[in-house]
């Protein structure tokens, strides 16, 4: 079983983006199953979104509509979603760095 995590750095003030909601879903056929959802913490992060995740292909939605209009900034992205696949028993540790027209992801440790 494989463990999934995230945080999120708004790199425009080069800060952890707080309270942004977050979604992990999980594949089946051709639906989405909803597994977990949470809000980042205070350092941005969301630490337990699944902690004995099975191998398959998963998707993470971030709600960065919300967080940029709560902070009084626009942005082309109301979501960003971010699908990938799990095929082990590894931690999987998916970072978002956030800006109002732009993003980067990578896989973390």
């Amino acid at each position: 079983m494989s463990k999934i995590t995230t945080h999120v750095l708004d790199t425009v003030i080069g800060k952890p983006a707080a309270g942004i909601a977050v979604k992990l879903e999980r594949q089946e056929d051709q639906d989405w199953a909803s597994i977990a959802s949470a809000e980042t913490d205070r350092d941005g992060r969301c630490a337990n979104l699944a902690l004995d995740a099975v191998p398959g292909t998963y998707r993470l939605t971030f709600a960065t509509g919300a967080y940029f209009s709560q902070h009084g900034r626009t942005s082309i992205y109301p979501e960003i979603a971010i699908t990938f696949q799990c095929n082990s028993n590894a931690h999987y540790h998916l970072p978002l760095l956030l800006s109002d027209n732009s993003y980067t992801t990578y896989r973390g440790s």
